[in-house]
């Protein structure tokens, strides 16, 4: 990822970019946006707790230190330092500790301590009742992308794709400025400010304007919710991408199931964030890059395409307001991404 990336809510951006005029317009009327939690102030609560993976209380204590600094009480749940197996708990108690935090109504956000895997195992035991009623925020990435899109599904309520608790920098003062950028990004997400970013332009972009509500998370994560109901609504949204440690061969075929499933050909506009992609093994080259995959899955379809976007396994992993309405702009010489 190139240093030019950057977020331009920690840093005004000069200048700004001109709207063409064949703005696509995404379809919103029939697809509702979601519930904004209420921004939070002093003083509020932030829960923690373990969905997926299981961390020790040792790795969670930058997180809170910062989050407290930020002038927000930190609550942890009772996953946190809980451990089955590779798990934060049994299935039945990570579930019972996210219904508890979704349901208290002093929790104004809850932040997944780390991704793993496990989200999936528990989201047909979770109730949205009191989420409905009483939006808060959601905050996570990697398998929490599918507490996102369920959650999309589910209690449409705009929530957080961001870094999690395992990615804190243990020192403030000496982490480096992109990972400073990238977790305050979370605080200004969280506070009510309006997201603006921007990403250098790639020579593979297809330029052109998005406007749609925004969606999307872990390539493999998205793939596997199909077919349930959870599964990811594309229509008339800019979807936006990211992966780690897969073969080529295997991002041909999950972006083959998006083409054949229709979830590629009603977007109002593609964003392919980090890809940390595992090298062939000799002999079993698969001949095609990451690029050649997207336009060849895209093609005969017109809605911006940008790469390189700063999201994803990968320290520019910039906050995204998942179920938020956006604009995408992409032209030759800028990319950028700006919520309504």
């Amino acid at each position: 990822m190139k240093r030019r990336s950057f977020l331009a809510g920690a840093s005004a951006i000069a200048g700004g970019l001109a709207i063409p005029s064949a703005a696509v317009s995404a379809g919103s009327a029939a697809y509702p946006e979601s519930v904004v939690p209420q921004p939070l102030k002093q003083g509020d609560t932030i829960a923690i707790t373990c969905p997926a993976g299981f961390i020790n209380f040792e790795d969670i204590q930058p997180a809170v230190r910062i989050m407290e600094r930020w002038g927000f009480k930190i609550r942890l749940g009772n996953t946190v330092g809980k451990r089955d197996f590779s798990f934060g708990g049994t299935d039945a108690e990570r579930a019972r500790d996210m219904q508890i935090l979704m349901d208290d109504p002093s929790v104004k956000a809850i932040m997944c301590a780390r991704g793993g895997y496990g989200v999936s195992r528990i989201l047909d035991q979770l109730s949205f009742t009191r989420m409905k009623e009483k939006p808060k925020w959601i905050i996570g990435f990697s398998d929490i992308t599918a507490l996102h899109v369920h959650i999309a599904r589910m209690a449409p309520t705009v929530s957080i794709h961001s870094k999690m608790c395992n990615s804190f920098p243990d020192d403030w003062e000496t982490a480096e400025p992109i990972v400073q950028e990238t977790i305050l990004s979370i605080k200004q997400a969280i506070t009510g400010t309006k997201m603006k970013y921007q990403a250098s332009p790639d020579d593979h972009n297809r330029t052109g304007v998005g406007d749609g509500i925004l969606i999307g998370g872990n390539l493999s994560i998205i793939n596997h919710l199909m077919g349930t109901a959870s599964e990811i609504n594309t229509n008339g949204r800019i979807l936006f991408l990211e992966e780690t440690g897969e073969y080529l061969y295997s991002l041909d075929r999950m972006f083959v199931n998006l083409r054949r499933s229709g979830k590629l050909a009603k977007l109002a506009g593609l964003i392919i964030g980090g890809f940390k992609i595992k090298p062939d093994d000799p002999g079993e080259e698969f001949g095609r890059t990451l690029y050649d995959i997207v336009r060849e899955k895209t093609e005969g379809y017109t809605y911006p395409v940008c790469f390189n976007f700063p999201v994803g396994h990968q320290k520019n992993n910039v906050a995204l307001k998942c179920g938020a309405r956006h604009l995408l702009t992409v032209r030759t010489d800028a990319v950028e991404l700006v919520e309504k």
